[in-house]
């Protein structure tokens, strides 16, 4: 198996992502990553979803979901065709002689320092899976309190877009 990522714009209205979600439950896939947000159009939402699976079930699902009345477009990324970050927050317990060896390792990879406590640092960074991975390794000896991880976002490279330079507009329902 091998992970994909879909870019998917639907309907921006209530249940959308829960129908979405629950194709991909029933065929027995796992979404490994999942973000939600509006585009540029108000009415419309871009699901980044990122999935470990063969490619003929993939598809299947994929044609399912484009059956789906809310389901606007579907397009898979291929990693090397796209642009693909996740943001993580990662608290680390820091004393006076550890804090400022945290804050070197977080500058060597761009990160931001967010917060600092007497008894902690929390450092906001964002990029690849793997960078965000090498990351938590170099902090893990100091001891992380708490972590979190935002899903994968995705944009196609170049300037071509999922909708193919259309104007995303959808006719608001009376």
């Amino acid at each position: 198996m091998s992970m994909h990522t879909l870019s998917v714009l639907v309907e921006n209205k209530p249940g959308v992502l829960a129908r979405v979600a629950g194709l991909f439950s029933r065929r027995g896939f796992n979404i490994e990553s999942l973000s939600v947000g509006t585009t540029e159009s108000p009415h419309v939402s871009r699901m980044t979803i990122v999935v470990d699976a063969e490619h003929s079930p993939l598809e299947q699902v994929t044609k399912q979901l484009n059956k789906l009345i809310n389901v606007l477009k579907i397009v898979e990324l291929a990693p090397t065709d796209a642009v693909q970050r996740e943001l993580q927050l990662i608290k680390v317990a820091a004393t006076g002689t550890t804090r400022s060896e945290i804050i070197e390792i977080a500058d060597v990879f761009r990160a931001n320092v967010v917060d600092v406590d007497v008894e902690s640092v929390t450092v906001e960074v964002t990029g690849s899976v793997d960078k965000l991975e090498a990351l938590v390794r170099l902090l893990e000896p100091y001891g992380i309190r708490e972590l979190v991880r935002s899903g994968t976002i995705a944009l196609g490279r170049g300037s071509r877009s999922i909708t193919e330079g259309r104007t995303l507009r959808l006719q608001r329902s009376a």
